[in-house]
């Protein structure tokens, strides 16, 4: 089983998963799921070559590898660290 994580919640996800659902479960907002919108946005901090190459969609949105959409995303093994703006968000309100 691959891993999909934050900075303090980690979902597993079965190797060559789509790690969309692992993602909503992480609280990162998707809107169209289809690659179009970019909402679901995320950054790789870390695990980048566990995950698929980027989907047309990513590069017709100017994605790169450390950049990607999570409704495109499948996860071919290993651990992946994302980061997502909602999540940055969520802390600060906790440090505050």
């Amino acid at each position: 089983m691959a891993k999909l994580k934050t900075d303090d919640t980690e979902v597993e996800v079965q190797d060559g998963g789509k790690i969309i659902e692992a993602c909503e479960t992480l609280g990162v907002p998707f809107g169209c799921e289809q690659g179009t919108c970019g909402t679901c946005q995320i950054e790789i901090a870390e695990g980048e070559d566990n995950l698929t190459e980027l989907s047309d969609a990513e590069e017709d949105m100017g994605m790169d590898k450390k950049n990607r959409l999570a409704c495109q995303c499948r996860i071919k093994e290993g651990t992946v660290k994302i980061i997502y703006w909602s999540f940055l968000r969520k802390k600060r309100k906790k440090v505050k």
